[in-house]
């Protein structure tokens, strides 16, 4: 979600997941979940860096209309209809644009806590802050979200 390409955070996961294991190895295994989040937040702030120096020169030298993708026009193996696709499309891009919207910090902790399972002091270690302040961003983002997606069902 902190991307929207599934390369890139892929991309940024497993350089995470390198900076992880050569670097932290020594530490104990209950370390690890808290290190890796806090790689893992660092490494997408360097994506978004990068992306919006990168974006700067795109606009000069993009070209015409790019050709349709194969892999977005193939048929669905899985034999979903399209109406199931594009109301599951639907639901995933409410959340997404609801959780875009939040403040970083609200994102954290929202994406850690109830994505990722962390509890309040392994998200704290993680973020770099206080449990309280785990508890508020994360209480605020709930709040949020709740208001705007409502009964929201994915």
């Amino acid at each position: 979600m902190a991307t929207g390409n599934t390369d890139d955070a892929l991309d940024i996961l497993q350089d995470a997941m390198f900076k992880l294991a050569q670097k932290y190895a020594h530490k104990t295994p209950e370390e690890w979940g808290p290190l890796f989040q806090t790689i893992l937040q660092s490494r997408i702030r360097d994506y978004y860096r990068l992306n919006r120096v990168r974006n700067r020169f795109r606009i000069w030298f993009s070209g015409g209309e790019d050709e349709p993708d194969p892999v977005q026009t193939a048929a669905d193996p899985a034999g979903r209809r399209p109406e199931e696709e594009v109301d599951a499309g639907r639901g995933v891009a409410r959340l997404d644009e609801a959780v875009r919207a939040l403040p970083l910090r609200q994102q954290q902790a929202f994406m850690l806590r109830a994505l990722e399972g962390l509890d309040t002091a392994s998200t704290a270690r993680a973020m770099g802050c206080s449990q309280g302040s785990v508890k508020t961003h994360y209480s605020r983002a709930i709040h949020t979200l709740r208001g705007k997606l409502g009964d929201f069902e994915p």
